[in-house]
C-alpha cells in the first residue's frame, strides 16, 4: 500500500479572499478622451515633454496641471532624438505616452 504525504496547506489570512475581490473588482478612473487621433509633435532631443494623462488639459498632448482633481498624474517623456512622434489623444494607449492605435477601436 503506497502512502501519500501529508502536505500543510498555508492558510490564508482572514478576510484576504473578500479584501482580494474587492481589489479586483474596483473601478479605475477613465480619463477624458481629448481627441480621437494621434496628437504630431517634433520634439527636441535632450527635452522633457509632460503628456496629460487625464486628457483635460487645454495644452493637448501637454499637461497644464488640470489633474489636480484626479487620480491622474502626467507621464514623463524623454526626448532622445529630435524627430517626430505620436502622443496619443485619445488616453487609452498601452504605450504611454505614445500613440498606439487604440483610437481606431473606440
Amino acid at each position: 500500500m503506497l502512502l501519500t504525504p501529508r502536505v500543510q496547506i498555508p492558510m490564508l489570512p482572514s478576510g484576504f479572499a473578500e479584501a482580494w475581490s474587492q481589489k479586483e473588482t474596483q473601478i479605475m478612473p477613465t480619463p477624458r478622451i481629448a481627441q480621437k487621433s494621434p496628437f504630431p509633435v517634433d520634439v527636441e532631443k535632450g527635452k522633457t515633454y509632460f503628456w496629460c494623462a487625464c486628457g483635460k488639459s487645454a495644452n493637448q498632448p501637454f499637461c497644464d496641471g488640470s489633474h489636480a482633481d484626479t487620480e491622474f498624474l502626467p507621464v514623463k517623456y524623454p526626448a532622445t532624438e529630435s524627430a517626430r512622434v505620436f502622443f496619443c489623444g485619445c488616453k487609452q494607449t498601452h504605450t504611454k505616452p505614445l500613440c498606439d492605435g487604440t483610437h481606431n477601436t473606440l
